[in-house]
């Protein structure tokens, strides 16, 4: 192995997520899926904003960059949010229109779900264990 680096790594603040839109992203992120939008600042190099979500109280934020060559939109981010309750959460999102995924109930794991955004971006929700919060 090599050397110890001298400046260690102490967190993650942001995850990017490519977005077609910036504006229609920033509604359903902070609109329907709840989040708060901590950033919104232009960036010519991007070619739009850059645009910082995140769930209240939440270190890491997602980011929604513009999606262009080499960061094309509709991927599975590999990103899982939590909630308190899976099963209230997923009957809310169905019922505001999200494409969302089948509750999944698997004995011994949290209960959890798929969703995608309006530019078909991947994400899934994860119960927490009770206490956690």
């Amino acid at each position: 192995m090599g050397e110890q680096v001298s400046t260690a790594i102490h967190g993650v603040r942001t995850i990017g997520v490519p977005v077609t839109d910036q504006d229609r992203a920033v509604e359903f992120y902070v609109g329907t899926l709840g989040l708060e939008k901590r950033l919104d600042a232009p960036v010519e190099q991007l070619g739009g904003r850059w645009i910082e979500v995140a769930p209240p109280g939440a270190v890491t934020a997602i980011a929604l960059v513009p999606a262009g060559p080499g960061k094309a939109a509709g991927v599975e981010t590999g990103i899982r949010l939590t909630t308190a309750d899976a099963a209230s959460l997923h009957k809310e999102l169905v019922a505001r229109g999200v494409d969302v995924g089948e509750l999944l109930l698997w004995e011994g794991i949290p209960p959890m779900f798929s969703f995608r955004d309006p530019d078909g971006n991947g994400f899934e929700i994860v119960e927490e264990p009770k206490g956690e919060r």
